[in-house]
């Protein structure tokens, strides 16, 4: 990345100020920031951390914990015979698939208006209808009675639910410089993906309720899981600040030192939703498509064995499905460990999020050779867990360089959720890869993620190179991308009434 430099400034807010951030082309400007003036910001931002960050990841833990809980249901009470499938209609493994794939279709298509749709509505109150509305629908799953029903539940999930996940990073993104984002959005995922340990200590314990009042074990744990969602989104629509101009924690002062840190290519929130220019800008970078490649690839090949973790570890046989719930805890909390440390070595600069993301996809490859090789079950347990525990790391040491890839606030909110969208494919394909038909062995499955993860270390290294070169460009020979994008920023002024 670009070291920092301090220069006055006109972002496509109209706020004029000093940079104290990451310029958009690299630069050997020496920086004269004060310790007193950093100090300074740094405890703005610290203020932003505990009101904004702090509240999202919590968040995120919740939301989270609904996204996987399907995954769980899958051996809930098995032994019973009141498993979920068998209660819906004895569902095949293919119709079992297209259970879990379903959510992920209305969510991926969805995704890039509702990243854009929080900039037209304030953050406030769009995170908020996306929370109550998650919750409720979440809840009623658990009064579904047949295939189709629990079709239809998924697929409305996947509709409220769609757009939270890039929302976040949009909203962050009007906050921080994109050079300060790495650790907090390391933290934030990792919040959210702890809640694979918590889901899984859940199912574990709500399995025992099974017929409490007349309700299987799965649809308690629907209701159970859907209450904190609605309650959070109460919360947001009272208490959530929306952009730094308006927040009521920050004084005048406070708010005019966040706003100068900012770099000219960050998100405002006084800039058009819509800019054509910057649209078109995006997608004539062709960073754009190697980012949605490696999105695309590491979803498949990284990810998809997580839609269906409880039942790949139910099938090694080990223990009962009770038991196999918690053994999911241990993937979450070393990817959650892992990744909270490559997220601060990135912070420190002792590591670069490129080298971080190649080395986490080459040990997973090793982990599927190993899987598709031996025999032992308990190796196999070992070697899922910590071929998962790389997967969770990839997204987000790499977020930050698509965020600060895409220039000017239209072409961040595209870019972010139309990125996110590709990640999708995770549950639209993972699925259907890992059915439960290919067990217990998953050999194909395991192939098919290694194939994947080749073409995602070959995408990243790819637009590495990319960057680098365009980082690289001297201001006098900037790129399409930043003439389309300075042209867009123009034109946001215009709008706000700033030129």
């Amino acid at each position: 990345m670009s070291s920092p430099v301090l220069h006055g400034k006109l972002d496509d807010g109209g706020h004029k100020g000093m940079d104290v951030g990451v310029s958009s082309t690299a630069s050997d400007t020496p920086s004269t920031v004060s310790q007193e003036q950093l100090d300074r910001v740094k405890a703005v931002r610290r203020k932003v951390d505990v009101k904004i960050l702090l509240w999202y990841s919590f968040v995120y833990l919740v939301m989270r914990i609904n996204v996987s809980n399907i995954s769980n249901t899958a051996i809930m009470n098995l032994e019973q015979g009141h498993g979920i499938k068998k209660q819906l209609g004895k569902l095949s493994s293919a119709q079992w698939a297209w259970v879990l794939s379903i959510f992920y279709y209305p969510y991926m298509v969805f995704e890039p208006a509702s990243t854009l749709l929080l900039k037209r509505f304030r953050p406030r109150v769009w995170m908020s209808r996306i929370m109550i509305t998650w919750g409720i629908i979440s809840i009623c799953q658990a009064a579904t009675q047949n295939y189709g029903g629990i079709l239809a539940a998924r697929f409305f999930l996947g509709l409220a639910e769609a757009g939270f996940y890039p929302g976040v990073l949009y909203h962050l993104s009007f906050w921080y410089p994109a050079d300060k984002m790495p650790l907090r959005i390391a933290f934030f995922y990792a919040c959210g993906q702890f809640s694979g340990t918590i889901s899984g200590l859940l199912a574990y314990a709500i399995s025992f309720l099974d017929g409490a009042g007349g309700l299987s074990g799965w649809r308690w744990f629907f209701i159970i899981e859907g209450i904190p969602a609605v309650l959070c989104g109460i919360y947001t629509l009272f208490f959530l600040p929306n952009y730094p101009e308006d927040s009521k924690f920050l004084d005048a002062e406070e708010t005019q030192v966040l706003l100068d840190d900012l770099p000219k290519t960050q998100p405002s929130s006084t800039a058009k939703t819509w800019n054509l220019s910057q649209a078109k800008a995006l997608f004539q970078d062709p960073t754009y498509i190697t980012f949605t490649l490696i999105w695309v690839f590491h979803s498949i090949g990284g990810w998809g064995v997580s839609t269906v973790l409880p039942t790949v570890i139910a099938d090694l046989g080990l223990t009962g499905t009770a038991v196999a719930q918690l053994m999911t805890m241990p993937t979450y909390a070393f990817g959650c460990t892992c990744l909270v440390g490559i997220g601060w070595l990135i912070h420190t600069k002792k590591v670069t999020p490129w080298v971080a993301a190649i080395t986490l996809e080459v040990i997973a490859m090793v982990c599927y050779i190993i899987l598709i090789s031996v025999k032992n079950t308990i190796v196999k347990y070992i070697f899922v867990t910590l071929a998962t525990a790389c997967s969770i790391c990839i997204y987000p040491i790499l977020w930050p360089e698509r965020i600060r890839a895409a220039r000017g606030t239209t072409t961040a909110g595209l870019a972010i959720g139309l990125t996110n969208a590709a990640a999708q494919f995770s549950g639209i394909v993972g699925p259907q890869v890992y059915q439960s038909k290919f067990g217990p062995t998953y050999r194909i499955s395991y192939s098919v993620s290694l194939a994947l993860l080749a073409a995602a270390i070959a995408s990243i290294v790819a637009t590495w190179i990319l960057v680098k070169k365009r980082d690289a460009q001297p201001s006098q020979h900037a790129s399409l991308q930043d003439v389309l994008s300075s042209v867009g920023a123009t034109e946001d002024k215009v709008q706000a009434g700033h030129i």
